[in-house]
C-alpha cells in the first residue's frame, strides 16, 4: 500500500512532472479527459471504478457526456499522497 503521509509542495511537483495532463488544483490533483462518445466515457469511468475499488483510494469523478474530470486528494491526510499519484499512474497506465 502506498504511504498515506501527507506531500510537501515540492514533492508533489515533482510526482506532477511524470504525469501527463494533471495539473495541482490547491489540495488536489486533477486532469480532464474528452472522448468520441458518451459510451467511451463511460467504459472509462469503469476502468477507473475497478483501479479506485482495488488500490482502495477513490476520485471524485464529473461526467459531462463526452469529458470526464478527475480529481484525486487524500482527504484522511489533508492533501495530497504518494496514493493519489500512484492512482493517476495507474489510470493513465
Amino acid at each position: 500500500m502506498a504511504n498515506k503521509s501527507r506531500l510537501s509542495p515540492e514533492e508533489a511537483r515533482a510526482r506532477l512532472a511524470v504525469l501527463t495532463d494533471w495539473e495541482i488544483a490547491s489540495d488536489t490533483i486533477r486532469r480532464r479527459y474528452k472522448f468520441p462518445s458518451f459510451k467511451e466515457s463511460m467504459e472509462f469511468v469503469n476502468k477507473v471504478a475497478l483501479l479506485a475499488e482495488r488500490a482502495d483510494h477513490h476520485p471524485d469523478i464529473l461526467i459531462e457526456y463526452d469529458k470526464v474530470t478527475l480529481t484525486l486528494s487524500s482527504h484522511d491526510a489533508g492533501g495530497l499522497t504518494e496514493r493519489d499519484f500512484a492512482l493517476a499512474r495507474s489510470i493513465d497506465a
